[in-house]
């Protein structure tokens, strides 16, 4: 790693002091420069070289190297959540790819530090990650290599079980604190309050029997493993799995480090594009020379290139933001704009409100992704851009386009982007048929599981709880089973539910 010329140096100071200038608040950024085998290397490890041994990284740094050699790909830079900010820069880049690049860094990070989605993530996570890396290998040399690289496969291949909105709602209800009569007779506890002459009226039999088989179920309730429904499931192996201390300290190392990634994959869109947004408004009213400007546009252009049946979060990102200004600017919003039904008029509204750079500002400190398609994405954004969802003809073999309604396109979207486009699995039950079983519930959205994905994500956690594993889903119109009892695998339809 190099430090930057004194050229890079006095680049970044006046890039910075435009970043500012427009309002911009990033964290302290430190920049480096990296050869392209050490930025793929750092690449591949997630940018923090201090990162834990894993075969993974190998094949990623692997895959990283030769994509490189054969011009499918370049890394422009790389940079890290946390205070200050680590940025890393490719060596031989030519020097308005730097620019941009560093203004690109300034609009991450301000992000970073501004977004609420960030707000309770480890802004230490460089130390975090090195201390990681250093428990994994002392607990590689005390167990061996093999054995907690083993364990390392497991929980890497379950790391998105987690709930990443649990950093701000608390799911677990405090414990009660109250003091409970035993010996008080639940009866007189159901009775509503009366004269001894009316309680036969106020309290008839019916009505104690209804009150004390909802105070059943409520204890019932209270006593289930877990009491309520877990979607960190993570936690939940953490806290309640059979496995040694050492397997429990690496599987919260996994975890904190999915909650610590989980943000900047619910901000994807929202995060590249508002870099991109302020790269290009950087470059093209402050730090851009004439000479510069075929170079920069063919960057910028590449950057933002869609390729067909991929949605790219660069484009797509700063197209929203541009959208958004573009409207409080012109007071495209509110209940007028919204019930104006003359086109023509819509096209051309405009009130001199002057007020997108506000706008925008306030949508980056609060919005994720879903959040901003959700109140921000429009029908004459998406007819603007021609965008159109798609799906695959089975008859054909190819990819077609299936609608161009703006409804069905902002679902699609948003059903992409929930919980990562992940299924959301939730532990329903620790102790299924009193048998210390784990029964799994996948909350259908619309879309069946991936059965050879399903039979290994249940292989996986078996082998981390030891007893049998249940999934519960729904394929098509049929709910089905999916156990796995260390052996065999087993799939049963099934009528009821116990999710």
């Amino acid at each position: 790693m190099l430090n930057l010329s004194p050229e890079l140096e006095k680049l970044r100071d006046e890039i910075k002091e435009y970043a500012l200038e427009y309002g911009l608040d990033p964290f302290e950024t430190v920049f480096e420069i990296l050869d392209f085998d050490q930025i793929n290397e750092v690449a591949s490890l997630g940018g923090f070289p201090t990162r834990y041994p894993h075969w993974t990284f190998g094949m990623e740094y692997e895959q990283l190297k030769k994509s490189y050699a054969y011009g499918l790909h370049k890394i422009y830079e790389m940079v890290i959540n946390n205070d200050p900010s680590y940025a890393y820069l490719m060596e031989n880049n030519a020097l308005v790819d730097q620019k941009i690049v560093i203004a690109h860094v300034y609009g991450h990070t301000d992000f970073f530090k501004n977004n609420q989605w960030f707000s309770a993530t480890n802004r230490k996570m460089m130390d975090g990650m090195a201390n990681h890396g250093t428990i994994i290998r002392r607990y590689a040399e005390k167990f061996g290599y093999e054995q907690v690289e083993a364990f390392l496969d497991l929980c890497l291949s379950i790391d998105d079980l987690i709930d990443f909105h649990s950093l701000f709602i608390k799911r677990r209800p405090a414990a009660r604190r109250e003091p409970v009569e035993d010996d008080e007779d639940p009866q007189v506890s159901l009775k509503l309050r009366s004269k001894d002459y009316m309680d036969g009226f106020v309290n008839p039999p019916e009505f104690i029997e209804e009150q004390m088989r909802k105070q059943a179920e409520k204890k019932e309730q209270s006593s289930r493993f877990p009491e309520h429904p877990e979607k960190d499931i993570l936690m939940f192996l953490i806290d309640h799995a059979p496995i040694e201390n050492w397997q429990k300290v690496v599987l919260s190392i996994i975890r904190d480090e999915s909650y610590y990634f989980a943000p900047q994959r619910v901000t994807k869109i929202m995060n590249e594009g508002w870099a991109s947004y302020w790269h290009s408004t950087i470059m093209t009213e402050k730090c851009l020379k004439d000479s510069e400007l075929i170079d920069y546009a063919d960057h910028h252009s590449g950057t933002l290139g869609s390729s067909p049946g991929a949605l790219n979060p660069y484009k797509l990102g700063i197209e929203l933001w541009k959208d958004i200004e573009d409207r409080w600017n012109k007071g495209k919003f509110g209940k007028e704009y919204d019930e104006c039904d003359d086109m023509d008029a819509r096209k051309n509204w405009d009130r001199h409100l002057g007020l997108g750079r506000q706008k925008i500002f306030e949508v980056r400190r609060v919005a994720n992704d879903i959040t901003m398609i959700d109140n921000f994405l429009t029908k004459e954004f998406c007819e603007r851009h021609r965008l159109f969802a798609y799906r695959y003809n089975d008859a054909t073999g190819m990819f077609e386009i299936s609608d161009r309604e703006f409804k069905t396109i902002k679902d699609k979207l948003l059903f992409q982007l929930t919980n990562f486009g992940q299924p959301i699995i939730i532990a329903s039950d620790g102790n299924f048929k009193n048998r210390g079983e784990l029964y799994l519930f996948h909350k259908h959205e619309g879309i069946d599981l991936d059965i050879e994905y399903a039979r290994d994500t249940l292989q996986h956690i078996q082998r981390i709880w030891k007893r049998t594993v249940h999934l519960e889903t729904r394929m098509g119109d049929r709910g089905k089973l999916f156990t796995f009892d260390g052996k065999d695998h087993i799939e049963l339809n099934i009528t009821g539910t116990q999710g």
